[in-house]
């Protein structure tokens, strides 16, 4: 490099730097500039010479972190430092102690914290990403700022990733879903957990973020014009009846949130109604928190005189705020067109903690500009995760799963007999109710009676249930319990029983269907597994194991299940699913793997033993896929938006391999389609005849039911390509009485 492009260099990384003392002293903290950048130079320093991915200087990613910590999370002096410092213990020669010696002890422990987690929440190996995970939950209980620092990272990383390789943005956007945004949802965090989302999607579905953009942008016009239909009279109005100040401005959903509801109410862009919101916000200086709320339920008052609202969609948090600190009041209300629309009502205090999430719930606890060591709205969660840190049990993954319930759960509020309030995640049942409450007391439960009403163990609980737990002394747990809870407290306490009595059934299970799979000249292998567990819908191999164990599983059943898949195993579309590659075979994937961008293409004549298709989502050419190399050098290909490849993006990332369908319809693949039709007579023979005469489409299983008139009907056959699967659906639905079709993604 010349002097001339170090200088513009330098000039660049020195703009940047004056762009974070600006926000910094724009802020409400007290203004410890030398400290900023005493911290700035040394990571400079520290930093010089070496590039990102996409070619500019390091230091400008600790100095975006920075900006994020202090503007989107609303963070001082202390954590500022620590961000522009987080890689320099992991990246150069300086330790911990030298940190330490310059900046002083705090900032070196939430250097010290970021180092422990560094290399995503999620390494390389499962045994590692629990202790990772471990590490992360432990540094929230020492310092909560390491945590939100390293959110931070994440988003900075996740704003850059164009510049990383297909895989290694999968690998990271998979880490994202499963726990950064969940993370940050439950750290109050909203605006940077959508942000999170949305990139996740961007990268995973490039193709339908562009067109839901398209979308967005050619109906904002019509969406401005309802925006100042529907707020000029709520404006006018509170503007005539409010004594104080107030802003009102519209909310719209993001990308990521339209999709996640397309396909949750199976509803194209159209019938998405929800896009536009309103938020009102008012000022509350000098007013107490019982004024706070009285301001909110009048502003309610005033919005619910101009339009409707819908009964059952109301939401009040400013009475029990949510565990990340949240406070709210939302009504939806009909609006201008018949089109539904919601209010946000807060105060200016309560959209600053949801704005910027328990940092900013800290500030209002602990004195304006002011960082502190907890928040106690995280406390309980944090109390309740750091159960499972103790003894998280030998299955690393598992341990995973539990944690992640935690993360996404939301919050319901349920009574004990006496009347006290407890949090629970929302879905908790009443045996997750009875766990919480005290071990013994879900031991020995036996069922419960809620608002007075008996009900039993599994019945799921909802916010303002009074509940008492009803117990006997010779109740023992039952293995079936553990489809009973869905917490991970509960969980834990009920696996972490069993675990000692089930050993010597799973051992004797194991060897059991060890033995069986010999008797039909088969291995005990990962593949063969993963065939048993998706026939029995068995979740884990130590369940089955377990149940085998118990003699609960007819191992003959087995064996036929087996001779089924041999006796297929040369028709195309079954070799895709069973055929077992050699040793051979995986040193031919390795040969085929594009060493620098990890990418394979699935062509017809290496179906079957380069790569297999999931049994869990069956996805066909043209679908979104992704690969993930198994130790025997098999490429398993699922959909990408497979719960299943979900998991394994955010626990095995290094083993992603990017796909791309290279097949000329020579292979068949499974498929289906879901119809609903008015029930005239010949309604299906109408439909198969789109199948066997305009497609010459071979079909293998018919499901159908009729209900007061409308008839339903799930078909499934053998398709070569996604192209081929819309056109039929296009033609199926030119049937008169066909109302709905859709492809069934099981």
């Amino acid at each position: 490099m010349d002097t001339k492009d170090q200088m513009q260099e330098e000039d660049m990384i020195q703009q940047e730097f004056q762009n974070l003392l600006n926000d910094y002293l724009n802020s409400s903290h007290r203004k410890k500039v030398d400290i900023i950048e005493k911290a700035f130079n040394f990571a400079n320093q520290a930093h010089k010479g070496v590039k990102r991915m996409a070619g500019e200087p390091y230091i400008l990613h600790p100095l975006a972190v920075a900006r994020i910590v202090v503007n989107e999370i609303g963070l001082g002096s202390t954590s500022i430092c620590a961000a522009l410092l987080h890689d320099v213990v992991e990246d150069t020669d300086y330790t911990v102690e030298d940190i330490e010696a310059m900046f002083g002890k705090k900032i070196a422990s939430i250097v010290d914290g970021l180092t422990k987690i560094s290399g995503g929440v999620l390494a390389d190996k499962t045994s590692e990403q629990a202790e990772n995970m471990r590490r992360l939950l432990l540094t929230m209980s020492d310092d909560i700022r390491v945590v939100l620092i390293k959110i931070a990272d994440r988003l900075h990383n996740m704003r850059t990733l164009a510049a990383m390789p297909k895989h290694k943005q999968l690998k990271i956007s998979g880490e994202t879903q499963f726990i950064y945004a969940p993370l940050a949802m439950r750290l109050g965090l909203f605006d940077i957990k959508t942000e999170l989302e949305n990139l996740c999607f961007r990268y995973d579905f490039p193709e339908i973020y562009t067109e839901i953009e398209k979308k967005l942008h050619e109906s904002k016009e019509e969406r401005e014009i309802l925006y100042k239909e529907f707020s000029n009279p709520i404006r006018e109005k509170l503007a005539t009846d409010l004594p104080f100040r107030f802003d009102i401005a519209a909310r719209i959903k993001s990308v990521y949130s339209i999709w996640h509801k397309m396909q949750t109410k199976d509803i194209p862009f159209e019938e998405v109604y929800d896009i536009l919101a309103l938020r009102v916000v008012f000022e509350n200086e000098g007013m107490t928190e019982l004024e706070e709320r009285g301001a909110c339920w009048r502003i309610y008052a005033e919005v619910t005189t101009l339009y409707k609202p819908h009964p059952d969609r109301t939401r009040d948090w400013i009475s029990t705020p949510k565990s990340n600190g949240y406070e709210a009041l939302h009504v939806t209300v009909m609006g201008p067109g018949g089109h539904w629309i919601e209010v946000q009502i807060r105060s200016r205090r309560m959209n600053e903690i949801a704005e910027k999430g328990l940092a900013a719930h800290w500030k209002y606890k602990s004195g304006e500009g002011q960082e502190v060591e907890e928040a106690t709205e995280f406390d309980k969660w944090l109390n309740v995760v750091k159960e499972q840190l103790e003894k998280p049990g030998p299955d690393a993954v598992d341990f995973l799963d539990t944690f992640k319930l935690n993360l996404f759960a939301s919050d319901i509020f349920v009574f004990t007999p006496k009347g006290d309030m407890k949090t629970l995640p929302q879905h908790a049942t009443a045996l997750d109710f009875a766990f919480n409450l005290h071990t013994d007391l879900g031991i020995h439960c036996i069922g419960a009676k809620v608002n007075h009403k008996l009900v039993p163990l599994n019945y799921e609980l909802n916010s303002g249930d009074q509940v008492e737990i009803l117990t006997s002394k010779k109740q023992r747990p039952q293995p079936e319990w553990i489809n009973f809870v869905n917490t991970s407290g509960a969980r834990g306490k009920i696996k972490s029983i069993f675990r000692k009595e089930n050993r010597a059934f799973i051992r004797d299970g194991e060897k059991q269907l060890e033995k069986t799979l010999q008797e039909i000249d088969l291995k005990l292998d990962a593949d063969n597994l993963d065939i048993i567990l998706t026939s029995l819908k068995i979740k884990s191999k130590d369940d089955l194991f377990y149940r085998i164990g118990k003699s609960k599983i007819n191992l003959n059943g087995l064996k036929e299940l087996f001779k089924i898949k041999q006796k297929n195993k040369w028709v195309n579309y079954l070799t895709l699913q069973f055929l077992v590659p050699n040793k051979k075979t995986g040193e031919k994937e390795m040969k085929k793997v594009d060493a620098k961008t990890k990418t394979i293409q699935l062509t017809d004549d290496e179906a079957g033993t380069l790569y297999k298709i999931a049994e869990c989502c069956h996805p066909i050419p043209g679908d979104e896929v992704l690969g993930f190399r198994k130790k025997d050098g098999t490429i398993v290909v699922h959909k990408i938006d497979c719960p299943k490849a979900k998991e394994l993006k955010a626990k095995d990332g290094n083993s992603i391999i990017t796909t791309e369908w290279v097949t000329h319809k020579l292979l068949s693949f499974p498929a289906g389609v879901e119809i609903k039709c008015i029930d005239n007579v010949g309604v299906l023979i109408k439909v198969l005849k789109v199948f066997s005469h305009d497609h010459s489409i071979n079909i293998y299983r018919v499901q159908t039911e009729s209900d007061n008139g409308i008839f339903y009907g799930k078909i499934y056959f053998y398709i070569h390509d996604v192209e081929e699967i819309n056109t039929l659906i296009m033609n199926i639905l030119k049937v008169p009485e066909v109302k709905e079709v859709k492809r069934l993604e099981e």
